[in-house]
């Protein structure tokens, strides 16, 4: 299949928006009570955002955050992004591992329509595609652009340089770093695991 750069950009662009507005503004920690079969004990999630732990591999937090039952599919207030989608971005494999095995949703949809595994892919992550993939997450799910995660990287990486250079300049104050090389090898592994 051709892959349409259009799709691609426009992905990217949304993802970043969302991503990039996602740390400074989401809402304070909440409480939920957790009840087992002998006692009620209360656990307060932590003062960082769950999104802000996962970009910032705080793993204690995050921990924190699975047992104050916080949403593990809060999305972002701008691009809708969960915290799976953020790991994605930036490439925190421990991050989306717990996530994973906490029951985030594999096939939870961003406000663009794309997935973990879309951004995963995208972002050249081939550890993250493969823990989605092993735990069934949905390779056939196209977004509002009508790309599915194996689409947005069977293209050439030139076709989509230019995105790659937008979210890196963008996201690139909250740690995102990309490498150009190892991006333009991968694609082509990270496409044949979607085939």
């Amino acid at each position: 299949m051709k892959t349409q750069p259009f799709n691609t950009v426009c992905f990217a662009a949304l993802l970043a928006v969302g991503v990039a507005c996602t740390l400074p503004s989401c809402k304070g920690p909440t409480e939920k009570a957790l009840t087992d079969s002998t006692a009620t004990t209360s656990v307060a999630a932590p003062p960082v955002d769950i999104h802000t732990a996962v970009v910032t591999e705080n793993l204690g937090a995050l921990q924190q955050h699975i047992q104050a039952g916080t949403n593990l599919n809060e999305k972002d207030p701008f691009g809708g992004s969960s915290p799976l989608i953020t790991a994605a971005v930036f490439g925190k494999t421990e991050m989306a591992r717990t996530l994973i095995d906490a029951g985030a949703d594999l096939n939870f949809t961003n406000n663009d329509g794309s997935t973990p595994l879309h951004t995963a892919a995208f972002f050249c992550r081939p550890e993250i595609v493969r823990m989605l993939l092993d735990k069934g997450a949905d390779k056939t799910i196209k977004n509002k652009y009508g790309a599915t995660p194996y689409e947005s990287v069977a293209g050439p990486f030139a076709a989509v340089k230019d995105t790659y250079d937008m979210m890196g300049k963008m996201l690139a104050p909250m740690g995102l770093k990309l490498d150009y090389a190892y991006i333009e090898k991968t694609r082509l592994v990270i496409a044949g695991m979607l085939k």
